[in-house]
Order: C-alpha cells, then structure tokens, then sequence
C-alpha cells in the first residue's frame, strides 16, 4: 500500500466500537420464575479494600486497565492513583505498582461487568477511556466500584459526580464524533487512495469507523489521526487499525505531498471551493453562528477554508427588478 505521508503503515486488526482483543459477551438470561426451584441465592459483598491504597501503573491500553481494575480488588488495594507507564509520578516515600497486561483477566472483568451493569453502561466506561480525560481511569474505576457495590445500574444517578462528570465527558466524546463524521475531507492519491488527515480533540477514530467503512464502501481510504499517530484504513474488505512510525519529517500540517497525489486533485479542490462560494449568501453570513457550528481548529483540513488559487467571480445570471406592465405601456405612449 502506498502510504501518502512517507510513513510506514503497521497493521493491527479493528473492533469497531469495543477495545481490541476483548470478547463480546453473550447476553446473561434471566431464568424464569415458573423454573426456579429453592430460594434465591444471595449476591455475594462486595470485596473490602481494608489495605492500604497504593498508586497503579499500566502499559495505557484499555486491556490494561481492565486488568488493573481486577488487580486492585485482588489485592484488596484501593488506588490512589491510576496512570500509563510513561506519565507516572511516584511518590517521595514509595513506589507505584506496576501492573502488566493479561489478555484474560481483561477479558473476565469485561465480560463481568455486565452482572452489575447494563450493556450501554459498560460501553461507556470504554467511551470514557476514549475521552483522554486526565482522571479516567480514576473515574472508570469509582463509576465501576459504585456499581459493584450497589449490585445495579447506576447510569441515572445524577446526585452523584462522578456519574454527572463521566456523563459530561461522554456528551463531548459524541460531539467532536458527528463532527469528525462531517468534516472529514480525503485528497485522492496515485493510487486510487483516498487519503485524510484529521487532529480531534477525543481519541474518535474506533467510534466512526463503522460509518465511513458503510458509507465509503466501494473506494479504498485512510484516515491519519495526526496527534495520535494512528489511523484507520479501509482495502474494500475490512478495516483495520495502523500504526504509523516516522520515516521523515512529518508535511507541514499534515498535507499530503503534491508528488503523490492524483493530477486531478487540484481541479477537484478548484471546484469544491467554487461550489461552497456559488451557494454562500453573502447577506445573511453569520460568523459567530459559523464559528460555533464549525470552530476554527477543523479549518486548516477543509478545502473549502483553503486560499482560493482563482479570484471568485458570481455568475452573472441575475435579472433586475421587473418592470410592470403598466410603466411599460406609459413609456411606449410617450
């Protein structure tokens, strides 16, 4: 595949909407009233933490905070603190407790979960993570706890903040996804690729996968997320995650170079831009409204924000004000 920034793509498999190498469970049944025999067996308490709290570290995947999660009630070992390997800040006196990523203990706590939580629950401790909030694997964490010890769903009680807070950071998480859906703008190189480069403020990349993977079936493409150096690529049959490793001096904004794009690209551009200055209404423009519908850190990607390389001239197919029949039989008596 040909890669349109000068970086080399590395391939790993996508799970569009749960994090990679975690199953998807098998919906719990309910056994029927009329079926149970004896009384029912009492839910099990929840662990005590009674040791003391200690300061976790992880390799900064969800997998891997899956497994700190397990560790903690494990150890009986409330956290302190959670953070990723490469920004963990020890204490004076102690040191943090390394946590290392196993693929089926992730998986165990995923899967139980769901025994005291509904599933758009859960999926929204993931939704979270995506979030890149300073505190969310804290929040993962108390948000999970809470409902372990409530034995239910918690998801509607707003009294507490940390439900208001993961609440707040998903509606966010959501907003710069269906902008990120809307603002998306691929250049077409050599090779029948459609390249694009986006910077969003949320890690969205595994939440719009599946609808540029539907809409955008029948053409090969790659989304580059640019802070993340990652991207999504789809080859008419599947998508897939790829990690980019630099091989170079990454393009001014991430602009693909003019050597590899198609000959017909700038023409393209040319007419999108013409198209957005056609259908613009020049007396009813509203730049706050703008502004706000499309901030200007989406702009440097949209071809349409782009210097016009023609000077913009209106069609000139405009008719003045008709005159009425009337007027005309006056002038002509004259």
């Amino acid at each position: 595949m040909r890669c349109c920034c000068a970086l080399w793509p590395k391939i790993l498999l996508l799970d569009f909407f749960l994090p990679a190498r975690v199953s998807v469970p098998t919906p719990l049944r309910r056994p029927d009233a009329s079926t149970s025999v004896g009384p029912v067996a009492a839910r099990p308490p929840a662990p005590e933490l009674r040791n003391p709290p200690a300061d976790y570290t992880y390799d900064g995947s969800f997998e891997g905070l899956l497994t700190v999660l397990f560790r903690v009630y494990d150890r009986k070992s409330a956290p302190n603190s959670i953070q990723p390997e490469g920004a963990a800040q020890g204490g004076l006196f102690t040191q943090p407790v390394a946590i290392d990523t196993d693929e089926v203990l992730a998986t165990r706590t995923w899967d139980g979960l769901l025994r005291f939580m509904p599933e758009p629950a859960r999926a929204r401790l993931y939704h979270i993570f995506l979030s890149e909030d300073p505190e969310r694997e804290l929040l993962i964490f108390r948000y999970a706890d809470m409902a372990l010890r409530a034995g239910r769903d918690i998801s509607d009680n707003y009294a507490d903040a940390t439900v208001r807070r993961m609440q707040r950071l998903a509606q966010q998480l959501f907003r710069e996804k269906h902008r990120m859906e809307a603002f998306v703008r691929f250049e077409k190189a050599q090779d029948g690729l459609f390249h694009a480069t986006i910077e969003p403020d949320f890690d969205v990349l595994p939440l719009i996968a599946s609808h540029f993977t539907k809409r955008y079936a029948d053409q090969r493409w790659l989304i580059f997320d640019k802070k993340r150096r990652y991207g999504l690529h789809y080859d008419l049959h599947q998508t897939t995650i790829v990690e980019f490793e630099t091989a170079g001096p990454t393009p001014r904004r991430g602009e693909v170079s003019a050597t590899v794009l198609d000959e017909r690209e700038p023409l393209f551009k040319i007419l999108w831009q013409a198209y957005f200055d056609h259908v613009n209404i020049p007396e009813r423009k509203k730049v706050k409204l703008h502004q706000r519908q499309m901030p200007k850190r989406y702009w440097k990607y949209l071809s349409e924000k782009q210097p016009r390389e023609r000077r913009f001239e209106p069609i000139k197919n405009k008719r003045g004000p008709a005159t009425p029949p009337s007027l005309q039989q006056g002038e002509t008596d004259r």
